[in-house]
């Protein structure tokens, strides 16, 4: 019987449930290694949250076992969050060449100072991180550069493959590489942990490449400026909108930090092509007739603060989008909370006269980067893993992908559904369920990290549905000098304010004066129960009551 020390641990850190948030960690003779490392968004209830990472406390507990991170792609729900652990833990990194060249853009912008950036050829290298060998392969997704890996561990190989569809002939020219896959299988594979965000759609997910002709069939009709978005990172298909802009006579112009410092890395590493003088600035833009461009915007989703969203407001400081302008979403709301946003943007462009081609038009303007169910199927066929782990998507697609893994043959006892922090254990070639480490969602706002909780969101939130209701009570001599006053923001209608708040704390100074305790805790504590009540017994509204005492 081996020894506990050969025992391999897979932890899903976080990434199962919420889409985002991609963090997996191998473990095995006490050395430990990350794959991914990715932020999450805020929900609609975290207000003023800017991102949302993983909870590092294991890793950083157990830092002295790390040997490594390992990097599958380059969108930011895999890499968004590792500024934010290098913070805490000095680590080397494995990257393929465009998510190398991402990272380094990123470590500049939150001055990560000399991260070692290891760059992996995804056609042909093997590396290893402790105890683990990794054999990367190209799948297809919607950033080039995205990988899957084979996995030699002391418990046998396993498959890692966070995203990835079957099509062989995408945009980028990068399709999933089946050959290279098929050779890593050898006998075989312990488990497969692999995206189940497709396994509730039927068939094979489309080819893109439909998309540019239909993109072109709206640009050619368009008589005004044209604009177009999609995720910061589909290179892919920044590529066929710089394709219709040339196709069609018109300069392109990049319009967001974001786009603009990825599309550039692309085009530096030849990944993204285009003749000389397509790409103008928004500056050279303002030389041009406006039938003669092609905005490409960041923010598709809708994001707070983005360049589109600021452009649908009409806020933007150098692009102003106008009556008889067309613009192209090809972007689909799939994460978490960012339909509402998006439909915000969406509704504003339509209301200014904009000609909107978006999600719910089905004009065939998106393709996923994810497999369908019979993209799905094909790996399982490819792989045929003892063990099943469905990663990157929610509860919901984990229970579908169990589906089809058990109609395609796995016991149902083999597919594990893992929550974050949830670990499985491999020892002799047989799974078992470990311990849950605790694991909670960590806020970003700003320069902060982790410091803004449950209470502070909900504090948030009563302030930003119901107002807040400012009491200010004069003491002399430990009474009551005249009627508390009461000043509101965004909590009752400017017409009725004054004499409702006047009433309001005249009351006030009865129910203290009843109570004749007139110590400032306990006068804060009535003046809250007593307005709360008060407030919503006439008004049906509760706004956050802050009761201000003063001495004078």
């Amino acid at each position: 019987m081996k020894s506990k020390m050969n025992e391999l641990k897979f932890i899903a850190l976080s990434g199962t449930v919420g889409v985002t948030e991609n963090l997996y960690i191998y473990e095995s003779e006490d050395k430990m290694m990350i794959i991914d490392c990715g932020v999450g968004f805020p929900d609609i209830e975290m207000h003023g949250v800017d991102l949302v990472i993983p909870d590092f406390t294991y890793i950083i507990e157990n830092k002295h076992k790390l040997s490594g991170v390992v990097l599958t792609q380059g969108h930011e729900d895999h890499i968004g969050a590792l500024p934010f652990l290098l913070r805490e833990v000095n680590v080397q990194l494995w990257a393929a060449p465009l998510v190398k060249e991402f990272l380094k853009d990123k470590f500049e912008d939150y001055k990560v100072k000399d991260p070692v950036i290891n760059m992996f050829n995804p056609d042909s290298d093997c590396f290893k991180v402790g105890p683990f060998t990794l054999y990367p392969f190209r799948v297809a997704h919607s950033v080039p550069d995205s990988v899957g890996f084979a996995i030699d561990t002391p418990q046998g190989r396993v498959f890692h493959v966070p995203e990835h569809k079957m099509d062989q002939n995408p945009v980028d020219g990068m399709g999933f590489d089946l050959q290279r896959a098929k050779d890593l299988v050898g006998d075989k594979i312990l488990f497969l942990a692999s995206d189940c965000l497709g396994s509730n759609k039927p068939g094979y997910t489309k080819s893109e490449l439909g998309i540019e002709k239909n993109m072109y069939e709206i640009t050619r009709e368009a008589k005004e400026a044209v604009y177009m978005t999609a995720i910061s990172s589909n290179i892919g298909r920044f590529q066929q909108m710089v394709n219709v802009a040339q196709n069609t006579g018109r300069k392109v112009v990049f319009v967001g930090r974001s786009i603009q410092r990825k599309t550039e890395i692309a085009f530096n590493l030849g990944y993204l092509k285009y003749k000389k003088g397509t790409v103008i600035t928004p500056k050279q833009a303002e030389r041009y007739s406006r039938s003669d461009l092609l905005y490409i915007v960041s923010g598709c989703y809708g994001q707070v603060g983005s360049s589109l969203y600021k452009i649908s407001l009409g806020e933007h400081d150098r692009i102003d989008i106008q009556k008889g302008d067309t613009m192209i979403f090809s972007a689909d709301p799939a994460p978490p909370y960012t339909k509402e946003s998006e439909d915000f943007v969406v509704d504003n462009l339509i209301e200014k006269g904009v000609d909107v081609h978006y999600y719910d038009t089905d004009e065939g303007l998106y393709v996923s980067g994810h497999g369908g169910q019979e993209d799905i199927k094909d790996l399982f066929r490819l792989t045929n893993p003892k063990y099943y782990i469905p990663i990157g998507g929610t509860i919901r697609f984990m229970h579908s992908y169990k589906k089809l893994a058990v109609d395609f043959g796995a016991e149902p006892s083999n597919v594990f559904e893992m929550k974050p922090g949830e670990s499985l254990i491999f020892e002799n070639g047989v799974a078992r369920k470990g311990k849950r480490l605790p694991s909670k969602k960590v806020l970003v706002h700003g320069l902060g990290i982790g410091d803004v909780g449950k209470v502070v969101l909900g504090d948030r939130g009563i302030l930003g549905n119901e107002g807040i209701a400012v009491t200010v009570i004069k003491l002399r001599n430990g009474k009551i000098v005249g009627i508390p006053e009461i000043i509101s923001r965004g909590f009752v209608f400017e017409k009725i304010e004054k004499g409702f708040l006047k009433k309001a704390g005249l009351e006030l100074k009865k129910e203290i004066d009843k109570t004749g305790k007139f110590e400032k805790d306990t006068i804060k504590k009535t003046s809250e129960n007593f307005l709360t009540k008060y407030f919503f017994d006439r008004i049906g509204r509760k706004p956050m009551i802050l009761p201000v005492t003063v001495e004078i």
